[in-house]
């Protein structure tokens, strides 16, 4: 039995089209949206609540927590918001789970000036700043873990935690390591940030580029610290609830427009988690290997062949299994046209279309085409 989760991140828009993020929303007009989404108490044996009660329900507004010098909460600075699942037995069901709450997310949105719109990185910019300057507590504060100390970037990513557990997974600490060599080219059947600073900026994951390295492929969640792997980023971290227990942690996909992508995405990691015939370990992520695929996706024909021969290495360890060899194959289908949600915004953009709070002023006659060209890359194997 494998046991699932997703945690979706949405960024957002105003009414009229224009992107909405920490420049433009307070805290409080997006947390007026989750006050009136439902409260479920069978949620919290699953779902964590956190040190300043933010995260109350399936969703809460993302953001960066500023503190005063004795560590009381001062302000959130909002980038957007999470959808969050609780622990499911299948794939269908997380997919499906996550789907009614963003309808009702969608619905509680309706009547006021913000949508939700999927994207992975900020498409107006490039920098969050830090203002006023991290005091002296805060700066402690930040320092506790790789992970707080890089925790400023997120403010400019959108992207999905797709969580896997279960009986079947004898190694939790080895297949995190597994899936962190094998991470660059996984990515790119999801990348969804083809844009910087209003426009394209030449590749498809600004969000891989800025942040895997510096932050987590995949993390896994220990019973104590008996097993950490001391690293930077965190491979590994203690639990912070029973639920959390052996639970590991893909953190380097784009975020999704297509949530059916996520239950694609979840089979092939299900079909990873139980191949054993991938070899290849790493504690940390590649971050040139990253760099260089956010560019070029699976338009380069060895980023490609890579991305195909862990599809194939899936597809042969999940035998017996047909809902998910069903969804591996229609991943496979996407992985054949060279696909990523990245080529069609890029597509609307060309088009003159609007797109994520960008439209271009005139058409080009190169709609929907890439703007990317092959390089050569090394063996996933």
């Amino acid at each position: 039995m494998f046991r699932y989760g997703i945690e979706h991140e949405v960024a957002l828009l105003r009414a009229d089209g224009r992107f909405a993020d920490f420049t433009d929303v307070a805290y409080t007009e997006v947390q007026s949206v989750v006050d009136g989404l439902p409260e479920d108490a069978a949620d919290y044996p699953d779902l964590r609540v956190g040190d300043q009660g933010i995260k109350h329900k399936r969703w809460y507004v993302e953001g960066y927590e500023r503190f005063d010098d004795g560590g009381e909460l001062v302000r959130c600075d909002p980038k957007g918001l999470e959808i969050r699942t609780r622990i499911h037995d299948s794939v269908e069901d997380t997919v499906a789970a996550l789907r009614a709450d963003q309808h009702l997310l969608d619905a509680a949105l309706a009547d006021g000036d913000l949508r939700t719109c999927v994207v992975a990185f900020n498409p107006v910019r490039s920098d969050y700043a830090i203002e006023p300057p991290l005091n002296p507590w805060e700066e402690k504060h930040r320092q506790g873990s790789p992970e707080e100390r890089t925790a400023h970037l997120h403010m400019l990513t959108y992207g999905p935690d797709l969580n896997l557990s279960g009986d079947e997974i004898a190694d939790p600490v080895d297949l995190a390591r597994k899936l962190t060599h094998y991470s660059p080219w996984l990515v790119p059947l999801s990348f969804s940030s083809p844009f910087r600073d209003g426009r394209p900026w030449g590749g498809l994951s600004a969000r891989t580029h800025l942040r895997t390295g510096a932050r987590p492929a995949a993390l896994v969640f220990l019973a104590s610290e008996v097993g950490h792997v001391p690293s930077d980023p965190s491979l590994t971290q203690v639990a912070r609830l029973p639920a959390e227990i052996g639970r590991i942690e893909f953190k380097a996909f784009d975020a999704c427009p297509d949530l059916d992508l996520y239950g694609e995405l979840l089979s092939l990691l299900t079909g990873l988690a139980l191949d054993d015939t991938l070899r290849n370990r790493r504690t940390t992520p590649d971050a040139a290997a990253h760099r260089h695929v956010a560019e070029v996706g699976l338009a380069d024909d060895a980023v490609h062949a890579g991305t195909g021969a862990l599809l194939d290495a899936a597809s042969r360890a999940l035998a017996g299994r047909p809902a998910d060899l069903d969804r591996v194959e229609s991943l496979r289908e996407r992985w054949e046209r060279r696909w990523c949600p990245a080529l069609d915004l890029l597509a609307c953009w060309e088009a003159g279309e609007p797109v994520v709070g960008l439209r271009r002023s005139r058409p080009s006659c190169d709609a929907g085409r890439a703007r990317v060209g092959p390089r050569e890359a090394g063996s996933a194997l």
